[in-house]
C-alpha cells in the first residue's frame, strides 16, 4: 500500500524549491538540495511532484488562477460601476468630483489586491524573468504580457465608447505602457526584502499613469518673476 503524501511536506517542498530556484534558475536547482534545505528525501519529493518542472508550473498556475479571478472580479466590478453612476468626464477630473474619487477608491481596492498578490509571488516572477531560460517557461511571462496588453487595450476602448477616458491616446501604446508599469514593479518587488507601503505605492501609480507625472502650474507669474528679480539683484 502506497505510503500517503503529508501536506505539510509538501508546504515545506515548495517553500524550499521557491529558494532554490530564485538562486540557481529552474534548470540550476537541485531536488538534493530542495529536499535538504527541508529535511526531506527524495522519494518525499517524489510522492508530491514528477519533477522541480512540475512543481515550478504548479507555482505558475497557481499565480494565474490568482490573477486571472482579480482582473475578473476587477472588471465585473468596473461594469458595475459605470453603470450605476455613468462615464466618468473631463469635469469629473478636474473638480474631482465625488463620482471619481469613488471610482479611484474602487480602483485603489483592486491594484491594492494585485500588488499583494505579486508580492506573494514575487520569487516566481523574479525566476521568469531571469531564471527561466533552457526551459518552456523562458518565455511564458512575455505570452502573459501580451495577453494583459490585449485585455488593457479592449477594455480602454470600451472606456473609450463610454466617454470616460481619452480618446487621443492608441489603446494598443495604453496597454503597452500600463502592463510595462506593472511588469517593472513587479521586477522591482522581486529585489526587495521589506514589503513596501503598497497604499503609497497605489496611490502613486494611480498619479503617474491615470493623472500623468506633469508639474503642477505655477498660480502666481508676478510673485515668481519678482523671486528672480530680487534673486538677481542680490546677487549683483
Amino acid at each position: 500500500m502506497a505510503r500517503p503524501a503529508d501536506p505539510h511536506a509538501r508546504r515545506s517542498l515548495v517553500d524550499a524549491a521557491r529558494a532554490e530556484f530564485v538562486k540557481h534558475g529552474i534548470i540550476g536547482a537541485r531536488i538534493e538540495d530542495i529536499t535538504a534545505a527541508c529535511g526531506l528525501s527524495k522519494g518525499a519529493f517524489y510522492l508530491h511532484f514528477k519533477s522541480k518542472e512540475a512543481l515550478f508550473g504548479e507555482l505558475v498556475q497557481s499565480f494565474q488562477e490568482g490573477m486571472n479571478r482579480s482582473l475578473d472580479q476587477r472588471m465585473q466590478a468596473m461594469a458595475g460601476f459605470f453603470a450605476e453612476h455613468g462615464a466618468i468626464t473631463a469635469r469629473d477630473l478636474q473638480v474631482r468630483s465625488e463620482r471619481y474619487e469613488r471610482l479611484l477608491e474602487l480602483e485603489g481596492d483592486y491594484d491594492r489586491n494585485m500588488l499583494s498578490l505579486i508580492w506573494e509571488y514575487r520569487d516566481l516572477m523574479r525566476v521568469l524573468v531571469s531564471g527561466s531560460q533552457g526551459t518552456g517557461f523562458s518565455s511564458l511571462i512575455w505570452e502573459i504580457a501580451n495577453r494583459e496588453v490585449q485585455r488593457v487595450q479592449d477594455e480602454f476602448e470600451t472606456m473609450k465608447s463610454l466617454g470616460a477616458c481619452r480618446t487621443d491616446v492608441p489603446s494598443e501604446l495604453f496597454g503597452s505602457m500600463l502592463v510595462g508599469t506593472w511588469l517593472l514593479v513587479a521586477q522591482r518587488m522581486s529585489q526587495l526584502s521589506k514589503k513596501p507601503d503598497l497604499d503609497v505605492w497605489v496611490e502613486s501609480l494611480h498619479r503617474l499613469i491615470r493623472e500623468g507625472a506633469a508639474p503642477q502650474k505655477v498660480k502666481s507669474g508676478k510673485k515668481t518673476t519678482r523671486r528672480k528679480l530680487a534673486a538677481r539683484e542680490a546677487s549683483l
